[in-house]
């Protein structure tokens, strides 16, 4: 109603002057008879009222629609009035949804064709990846040692891009269910024990083997395997422990990584978690993408878990996970 007033208000105020103006002619023609003239002011007054009352009752949904915005682009174009107007802006409209719901399938599909090439890419490449571990395992030396190590982090890129490509899909590629922190972390150290070795860091585990979480396995996995790779090349040749402990609060557990590293300037602290950002420390670890971490953050806030990160320069790095109504 508040638009429709004000739409109409220019209309409103150029009647009202011409109705004065037709006064005046006749009082300065010499028409002296005033309940005459106001009668026929009357009479127009009551047929602009009944204009706007048929302008109102014949737009209203268009002003509706105009006052109050839909939530989406299918529910403003449902209803339509008579009026030419209000079926020319729905035809409009209509025509509109159409060509984005085109647009709109035609780059879904072109995203899904992508995510399927990622897919099959990598799969792949693993297969080339396994032929080249095995090889390197059964040699010696210093230059097999070197082949190892790259395998492992194009294992490790590899792995990266396929969760990548998932993340898109994350609503179709989880399951919940009770998961042994103990028993998954003794997996993912398992997993990272030649990067350890190499690196000269020591895991130290402090997880109670009763502890349970409800999240999915394979997405918990992919958050551990980044936090302790983070933990681990930012404490290289440290000699050093990194450590995975957790606890229950109230009716939350905490699970903590620690690391003895080189920590994040306070600077950086705030945006570890956008996307690509690498950092101080990135610039002096060549091999930061700075996905890592903001792939961590999307999967925590998909499983509604939380996380946290402190970090002190020179002293090491505190990452924490919180999984919300764990204890029953």
């Amino acid at each position: 109603m508040k638009l429709f007033v004000r739409e109409h208000l220019p209309l409103i105020g150029f009647t009202i002057v011409q109705l004065f103006i037709v006064l005046l002619v006749y009082w300065f023609d010499g028409y002296s008879d005033l309940p005459t003239a106001l009668y026929a002011v009357f009479l127009g007054i009551c047929l602009l009222i009944a204009y706007l009352a048929y302008r109102y009752w014949s737009h209203r949904k268009l002003y509706e629609r105009l006052s109050s915005p839909q939530a989406s682009l299918k529910e403003s174009i449902q209803h339509a009035d008579a009026a030419p107007l209000s079926r020319a802006l729905n035809e409009l409209l209509q025509s509109q949804y159409s060509h984005y719901q085109k647009q709109l399938k035609s780059w879904e599909r072109k995203q899904q064709n992508h995510l399927t090439f990622m897919n099959q890419w990598v799969h792949q490449m693993k297969t080339p990846l396994s032929v080249i571990e095995l090889i390197a395992q059964n040699g010696e030396g210093p230059q097999f040692e070197s082949i190892t190590e790259e395998t492992d982090r194009m294992r490790a890129g590899l792995e990266m891009v396929l969760y990548m490509a998932r993340l898109e899909t994350f609503e179709q590629d989880f399951h919940v269910d009770k998961v042994s922190l103990r028993e998954i972390v003794n997996e993912v150290i398992g997993e990272n024990k030649r990067l350890f070795i190499r690196s000269y860091v020591y895991p130290e585990i402090e997880v109670d083997s009763g502890l349970t979480v409800e999240t999915d396995a394979k997405w918990l996995r992919f958050i551990l395997q980044q936090l302790l790779s983070n933990a681990i090349k930012y404490s290289a040749g440290n000699r050093e422990k990194v450590t995975v402990a957790a606890s229950s609060q109230n009716r939350a557990v905490i699970l903590e990584i620690k690391d003895r590293g080189v920590g994040i300037p306070s600077s950086d602290l705030s945006r570890v978690f956008y996307p690509f950002y690498t950092g101080e420390n990135g610039r002096q670890f060549k091999e930061s993408t700075g996905m890592g971490l903001y792939l961590v953050k999307e999967v925590i806030e998909k499983l509604n878990h939380e996380i946290e990160i402190q970090s002190e320069v020179g002293q090491g790095t505190t990452v924490r996970i919180r999984f919300p109504y764990a204890v029953h």
